[in-house]
């Protein structure tokens, strides 16, 4: 599945988190005319992180199970 742009806003918590400013550009650029905030893309990019990294963990016990 491929990462997407999705506007909707739940309940949130600040956080102060520190970025690299190369990584700040890349996101600024990848949202531009997108409209939606910084922030809002980091919170997606990070679901979408965490549910890869859950798919990726099942794959591999699928995987131990048939050896």
């Amino acid at each position: 599945m491929s990462f997407q742009i999705k506007r909707y806003k739940k309940e949130t918590e600040n956080k102060t988190i520190g970025f690299p400013v190369d990584l700040i550009d890349k996101i600024k650029g990848a949202i531009k005319n997108e409209n939606i905030t910084f922030s809002r893309f980091v919170i997606q990019a990070c679901k979408y992180a965490l549910d890869d990294m859950e798919d990726n963990k099942k794959m591999e016990l699928a995987k131990h199970k048939y050896l």
